[in-house]
């Protein structure tokens, strides 16, 4: 296959002569823009991943976690009443927690599978609230539900008690690592994207 250049929109290509129009070549220059726009996309969220803090999910004296996660996370997601037993009650995990100074947030009540999907009510949320400020001596000021899935009227409820409710957008725009490392995204793949 041979593709020569003759002059202005002609060339030869086999042998044969042929016309390369300007509307071949606007759609060409159209093709290469979307390109490079998306290109620039993919780098600008790479860019705001890797800029952006660093976050430990499912942070519990329930759930094992490797000490570098929490040394290169900033913000921690705690979990209040993990398998029904309270963080408060363990004042040395609660002690080691605080001394990381590090931003704590709540990440549900018990964090059962869709916890907040389904409607709560404020008595249900004040448990955890108070478990949390037992523990760490200050009330929540931000909330992320498990699973980032939350009802309308579950979302009302956070922002009747002045929390911050993050959810996908955070996830997507921050490196989320996760204690029991379960998430689809594994642990060494959230270093990588």
């Amino acid at each position: 296959m041979m593709f020569k250049y003759l002059y202005r929109d002609h060339y030869i290509f086999n042998g044969n002569p042929i016309r390369y129009s300007m509307k071949e070549r606007h759609k060409t220059n159209k093709q290469s823009k979307i390109f490079l726009v998306i290109l620039m996309a993919v780098f600008v969220f790479f860019l705001i991943r890797l800029l952006n803090t660093r976050e430990l999910d499912d942070v519990s004296p329930g759930i094992e976690c490797e000490q570098k996660l929490y040394n290169k996370a900033h913000v921690l997601w705690v979990i209040p009443k993990f398998n029904s037993i309270s963080i408060s009650e363990n004042k040395t995990w609660c002690k080691d927690i605080l001394s990381l100074n590090k931003t704590l947030g709540m990440h549900g009540v018990t964090h059962e599978y869709e916890e907040f999907g389904s409607d709560k009510s404020q008595e249900y949320f004040d448990e955890g609230v108070k478990v949390f400020e037992k523990c760490f001596g200050e009330k929540p000021t931000m909330f992320k539900p498990p699973q980032l899935k939350i009802s309308e009227n579950n979302k009302k409820l956070i922002k009747n008690n002045n929390l911050s409710l993050l959810g996908n957008i955070n996830q997507i725009t921050h490196k989320v690592y996760h204690c029991n490392d379960s998430d689809i995204i594994k642990n060494w793949m959230v270093d990588i994207i």
